[in-house]
């Protein structure tokens, strides 16, 4: 996406949003994952429990600003090793 920020849905995350992917405004990621979970209860409780990355970098602060372009990965934990 050119003007916006897409982000990849991953195993339980993908099966709580319904969908793998979707498109959102570039903005501080903690915005984008409110955003994505603001009318889906199931997707905001399984985003709480996620690791993300955005292109293909380990990210642990949310309040990072995620720019136009920008591909973000929602990785909920994996069971198993």
């Amino acid at each position: 996406m050119d003007n916006g920020v897409h982000i990849r849905y991953f195993a339980a995350a993908r099966a709580a949003a319904g969908v793998d992917s979707a498109d959102y405004p570039a903005a501080p990621l903690v915005e984008i994952l409110a955003e994505a979970g603001k009318s889906n209860p199931a997707l905001a409780h399984v985003l709480g429990q996620c690791s993300f990355l955005v292109d293909a970098l380990t990210v642990h602060d949310q309040k990072i600003l995620i720019k136009s372009g920008s591909v973000i990965d929602v990785l909920p934990r994996f069971a198993g090793g």
